[in-house]
C-alpha cells in the first residue's frame, strides 16, 4: 500500500460511518460561520473585487458568488469565495492542525451546488468529511509545515477540497483518487502573504478553491494521474514536510470529528491574538488606564505565536489582524475586537499606537511545550504606579472546550450579514434556510443570490 492509498484509506473508513447527527448540525453552524464572514468579506473589499470582475472579462456564467449578484463561470465564482471567505480572517479553523478549514472547502462546494443535484443533506455530509481529510493531512504534518513557510490552508486545504467536492458527486473510486492526485500535485500557499502590508492571505484560500475545483473538472474530463503524488523527494509530503517519512494520525482523532474540533472565532482577527485579547478585555474590566499610566506590557505565549506576529509597526489593516501587540492594544483601550477595531479611527489612532510600541512578545518554553492541547498566553502590564496586572489565558473563546453559544455564533453571523449588505429580515431567512438545508437546499441559493 503506497502513502496516497493508506491515507485514502483512511478517510474512506470515516465514510463508510453513519455521520452522527450531532456532527451534522454542527456542519450547519460551520455552514452559516463561513456565509457570514463571507458577506461581509465581500463588503470589505468590494471595490478590488468589482475591479476584478470587471478584468475577469465578459460576464456570463450561471454561478452566483456569496453575496454577489452576477452570475459568473463556475470557475472565477469559487475564487471570489474563497477570496472574501477569509478576507477578514474570520473564518473557523483548528489550532491543533494549524489550519482554517471551512472556507476553502464551503467556497467550493456551494457553487457546486448550484450547478449540479447535489442536496442539502449531501453537502453537508461532503463537508464533513472534507474537514477531516483536511485536518488529518494538516495534523500529520504540522508543524514542520508551517516552519517550512507552508500555509496550511492553501496546501491541506486543498486535499479537503477534493476530497469533499468527489464524495458531493459521488465520485467512482477511478475519478475520486485523479481527483486527490490532482490536487496533491497542486498544492502551494506560502507564509510571505503575511509580511509588511501585503493583503494577499485570503488569496491563498482563493486560488486553493480555484485550483481545487479544477482537479474535479480534470478528473472528470478523464485525465490520468500518478498513483502516488504523496511520495518521493518531489511528492506533496516531500515537498511539504521534507520527507515521505510520515506516520499519519488516525482520523476522528481523541474519538472526535474534525468538524468537532474546530474553533468559530469571536474576534475578526488572527487566531494566534485571541489568548491576548481575552485577557485584555478582563484587565480592562479591572483597571482601565491611559496609555501614559502603562510603561511596558510584556506578553508571553508559545513559539508558533510569536514570528510574524510581534510587530508593532502597524501597516494596515492586514498587518494589524496579525499583531498581538495591536489586538491587545485596541482590545484594552477601546474594547473593540470586531471589524470596527481595524478601521483607521483605530489603526491611526495615537494612544493606541503608542500602547502597541510599548508591548513585548516573547516565547515562553512551556507553553510551547503545552500546544497544540493549550494555546496559552500570559500578560503582565507594568503601570507606571508600580502596580503590576496579570492574566493568563489558556483556551481561547471559540474553542470546542470553550465555545460560543448558538445564540452567539448566529449574532456573530447576523452582525456580519447585515454589514454585507443583508437586512435583517434576509439575514434571519438565512439563517433559517441553512438550518433546513436537509430539506431543500433551493431557499438558501436563492437568498444568497439576491
Amino acid at each position: 500500500m503506497n502513502k496516497m492509498q493508506e491515507f485514502l484509506s483512511s478517510i474512506d473508513s470515516v465514510r463508510k460511518k453513519e455521520i452522527p447527527i450531532s456532527v451534522i448540525e454542527r456542519a450547519k453552524i460551520a455552514l452559516l460561520d463561513y456565509l457570514g464572514v463571507t458577506l461581509a468579506g465581500y463588503k470589505e473589499q468590494q471595490t478590488k473585487v468589482d475591479c476584478l470582475v470587471e478584468n475577469f472579462g465578459p460576464r456570463g456564467g450561471d454561478v452566483f458568488p456569496i453575496g454577489i449578484a452576477v452570475p459568473l463561470s463556475i470557475n472565477n465564482a469559487v475564487f471570489l469565495n474563497g477570496l472574501n471567505g477569509h478576507a477578514l480572517d474570520f473564518d473557523d479553523g483548528t489550532n491543533a492542525g494549524i489550519i482554517h478549514l471551512g472556507s476553502p472547502i464551503f467556497s467550493v462546494l456551494l457553487p457546486l451546488a448550484q450547478k449540479y443535484p447535489i442536496n442539502g443533506r449531501k453537502l453537508l455530509e461532503a463537508a464533513v468529511i472534507g474537514y477531516e481529510t483536511s485536518f488529518m493531512m494538516a495534523r500529520s504534518i504540522q508543524p514542520t509545515h508551517k516552519l517550512r513557510g507552508y500555509h496550511a490552508t492553501g496546501t491541506c486545504g486543498l486535499l479537503g477540497i477534493a476530497m469533499a467536492s468527489a464524495i458531493a458527486l459521488d465520485f467512482c473510486s477511478v475519478k475520486l483518487k485523479n481527483a486527490f492526485s490532482t490536487a496533491a500535485v497542486s498544492a502551494t500557499g506560502t507564509l510571505k502573504v503575511l509580511e509588511d502590508s501585503s493583503e494577499l492571505k485570503p488569496y491563498n484560500v482563493a486560488k486553493t478553491a480555484l485550483l481545487g475545483l479544477i482537479a474535479i473538472q480534470m478528473a472528470i474530463a478523464g485525465f490520468d494521474t500518478p498513483n502516488d503524488p504523496l511520495s518521493g523527494f518531489n511528492g506533496f509530503l516531500g515537498q511539504m514536510y521534507g520527507s515521505d517519512e510520515v506516520e499519519f494520525v488516525p482520523p476522528l482523532l481523541n474519538g472526535t470529528y474534525a468538524m468537532e474540533k474546530a474553533y468559530i472565532k469571536p474576534y475578526a482577527a488572527c487566531r494566534y491574538t485571541h489568548p491576548s485579547i481575552d485577557i485584555a478585555k478582563d484587565l480592562r474590566k479591572k483597571r482601565l488606564l491611559q496609555t501614559n499610566q502603562i510603561s511596558e506590557v510584556v506578553i508571553k505565549t508559545y513559539s508558533l505565536a510569536v514570528k510574524n506576529h510581534d510587530h508593532t509597526d502597524i501597516k494596515g489593516a492586514a498587518s494589524g489582524k496579525m499583531s498581538i501587540p495591536y489586538n491587545f492594544a485596541v482590545a484594552y483601550l477601546s474594547g473593540e475586537t470586531g471589524l470596527n477595531a481595524f478601521t483607521p479611527e483605530y489603526l491611526d489612532n495615537v494612544e493606541i499606537k503608542e500602547l502597541t510600541r510599548k508591548i513585548i512578545v516573547l516565547e515562553n518554553d512551556e507553553m510551547t511545550a503545552a500546544f497544540p492541547e493549550k494555546t496559552y498566553a500570559t500578560v503582565e502590564m507594568t503601570c507606571a504606579d508600580g502596580e503590576i496586572l496579570k492574566g493568563i489565558s489558556e483556551l481561547p473563546k471559540g474553542e470546542p472546550e470553550n465555545p460560543l453559544s448558538l445564540t452567539e455564533v448566529i449574532e456573530k453571523f447576523l452582525g456580519l450579514a447585515q454589514y454585507g449588505g443583508k437586512t435583517k429580515e434576509e439575514a434571519s431567512k438565512i439563517v433559517e434556510a441553512v438550518f433546513d438545508i436537509e430539506n431543500d437546499i433551493k431557499p438558501l441559493q436563492a437568498l444568497l443570490r439576491q
